[in-house]
């Protein structure tokens, strides 16, 4: 952000390049922290920039479990997240050695890659005595461990205090807290009674982030685990004190970008992304989903793919991934893949609605016109099952596929318009 206001800064360029956009536009656009490129020098991913006016990205989330900690795995899993164009990765790892699993991923991870440190600390706590006996040193250490070892953006939840916890307790709430990180914090300040040390000491925090170079991706302890939660007092109480969190960032220089809702019905998620912009005074909006019914397990990447269109068309700059194992189980490597197609393929329709990426849909469109199989199978965003399924079956008419063989609509008026020649004006 200094740099952006010093009108210098060598990301600038490549970033104007890749967007399509002037250098001045993204400039202005780091400056204000209406731009977000998550950057930490220890890493230093491939530049990639999140909000107003560049292409909505996409988040991969890997990471073990206590029952699944295999390290390979996880590394199948960031090959799949490269190989299908996931613009950042999260490492969300709660089982095995976790400072080893996090090391090796950033060290493999091309591209921006985040954490939620609270994971960790919690986790450690709880095995030694409870998730409430975290310390602060304990929970500002692990943050700083995590900026060390080179990660670009941080989940803190900072918006969870003493007053909103008044809310969530106040409210009729059918799930509660369903953010883990949020319920440690909110399990904290009702055991200790105290004030989130997160939001007590946010200039630490913010020094901490200027002094590593890390963005804070503002979490959303509260956000709704159900349809019926959604837009309710807990959930708007938070975003409201992430809203003063953001313009203190601005002022000391520190990029962030806010969490948003997890599950809220289709109706309401255009609502839901006015507010964070209008609120959060437009800072970058990095959404979960939204998942928009409760009802379909196994299939919850179709779900958020369907809420992360529209959050997408309505404001939102970052969608995270949901696979077909949410709300089951860690997912596996084909759960990365399928979860990851359906979030570009509602990042690529959010696109469209902003004037970007027409030009792919228009290379389909002509390539389907003349029957152009291997520009079709170069534009499409996984070729290998076009391939697969364009194989199945068997035609005798080489241009065209199984399901109209000899009756392909296409090829019988490509045919009959060729005949016919051009068309007289009069």
């Amino acid at each position: 952000m200094e740099e952006a206001r010093r009108g210098t800064g060598p990301l600038t360029k490549i970033i104007a390049e890749k967007e399509g956009v002037s250098e001045e536009f993204v400039r202005n656009g780091i400056a204000s922290g209406r731009i977000v490129v998550p950057c930490n020098p220890i890493h230093n991913p491939v530049p990639s920039a999140i909000g107003e006016g560049m292409g909505i990205k996409v988040n991969v989330n890997l990471g073990t479990s206590r029952d699944m900690n295999d390290l390979g795995t996880e590394l199948r899993k960031l090959e799949v997240a490269i190989k299908y164009g996931a613009d950042a990765v999260m490492d969300l790892s709660t089982g095995g050695d976790i400072d080893h699993i996090r090391r090796t991923l950033i060290g493999k991870a091309p591209m921006m890659m985040g954490t939620v440190p609270i994971y960790q600390t919690g986790l450690t706590a709880a095995r030694k005595d409870a998730v409430v006996d975290m310390t602060e040193d304990d929970i500002f250490g692990g943050i700083e461990k995590h900026a060390k070892d080179g990660v670009d953006f941080m989940t803190v939840h900072c918006g969870i205090t003493k007053e909103t916890v008044a809310w969530l307790k106040r409210n009729d709430r059918i799930t509660d807290v369903v953010s883990r990180g949020g319920s440690f914090l909110t399990a904290w300040i009702l055991h200790n009674e105290e004030e989130n040390p997160l939001y007590k000491n946010f200039d630490y925090l913010l020094e901490m982030a200027r002094n590593y170079e890390f963005a804070l991706s503002l979490g959303d302890g509260f956000r709704p685990g159900c349809i019926s939660d959604a837009s309710d007092q807990a959930q708007l109480s938070e975003l409201m004190t992430l809203g003063q969190l953001v313009k203190r960032c601005r002022e000391a220089g520190v990029q962030s970008i806010v969490e948003g809702p997890g599950h809220v019905p289709l109706d309401q998620v255009p609502t839901n992304m006015l507010l964070e912009k209008r609120l959060c005074h437009d800072a970058p909006f990095y959404v979960l989903g939204p998942l928009v019914t409760d009802i379909a397990p196994g299939y919850d990447h179709i779900v958020g793919a369907i809420g992360g269109a529209v959050a997408a068309q309505h404001g939102a700059d970052f969608l995270c991934y949901l696979t077909p194992a949410e709300h089951l189980s860690l997912p596996d490597v084909d759960d990365v893949k399928e979860g990851l197609i359906a979030s570009k393929i509602a990042a690529h329709v959010g696109d469209l609605c902003r004037g970007k990426g027409m030009e792919m849909d228009i290379k389909m469109a002509k390539a389907r016109k003349a029957l152009d199989w291997s520009t079709m199978f170069e534009v499409c965003i996984d070729p290998e099952k076009a391939r697969r399924y364009r194989s199945r079956g068997c035609t005798k008419e080489e241009d065209g596929c199984s399901m109209c063989g000899d009756v392909c609509a296409v090829k019988i008026v490509n045919k009959y318009l060729l005949k016919s020649g051009p068309k007289d004006d009069c």
